[in-house]
């Protein structure tokens, strides 16, 4: 992973999400602004850990979807058409508990066939970095996010039920981040 994939991945997002979709282009600015703050944490990781965050969400673009799963259909394209960094499509891939949704949407065999079955290392920043970001990208603690994606999606959406069947794993992934980087609840 070269220095500029950070760069790159931001114009990328940006070519697909700022007019398509202003408002999940403002989430993925916040994303990409909480990544930013990891880099004392994560050495010469913080590129690709903001790469990710610029891209986590790029598959939600018009022109992308595929399966409708934008996890999936965002690690597809970065792999398929830019020959991405394997393991910046695993995280796209794999980023907040995506696993749990695909399972309900019956994806679940096709991403851990095509990206892997376990979590690829930085999974738990990135997660950090999308569950404290709200969808006009301003910060929020994870559980007022949590709960904002249940009333966004409303009782009985599949979304609504992976992001309860996961707010356990997202909450600890949230708190463990905050741990390494000392800071209280």
């Amino acid at each position: 992973m070269n220095k500029n994939t950070a760069a790159w991945a931001r114009d990328l997002a940006r070519k697909h999400l700022e007019t398509a979709l202003p408002r999940r282009w403002a989430h993925t600015q916040g994303v990409a602004r909480q990544a930013r703050t990891l880099a004392p944490i994560l050495a010469d990781q913080a590129d690709l850990l903001e790469a990710a965050a610029w891209l986590h969400d790029i598959g939600y673009a018009p022109d992308l979807v595929d399966t409708g799963f934008h996890p999936l259909d965002g690690a597809r394209y970065l792999r398929d058409t830019h020959h991405a960094d394997d393991h910046l499509c695993r995280l796209v891939a794999h980023h907040s508990c995506a696993l749990v949704e695909a399972y309900e949407r019956g994806l679940h065999e096709d991403v851990a066939e095509e990206f892997g079955r376990k979590d690829p290392e930085l999974n738990r920043q990135l997660t950090y970095c999308d569950m404290t970001t709200g969808p006009d990208g301003n910060h929020l603690h994870v559980e007022e996010r949590l709960s904002e994606i249940r009333t966004r999606y409303g009782n009985g959406h599949l979304v609504s039920r992976a992001i309860m069947n996961a707010s356990a794993q997202l909450t600890s992934a949230v708190q463990s981040v905050r741990d390494e980087l000392g800071l209280r609840a």
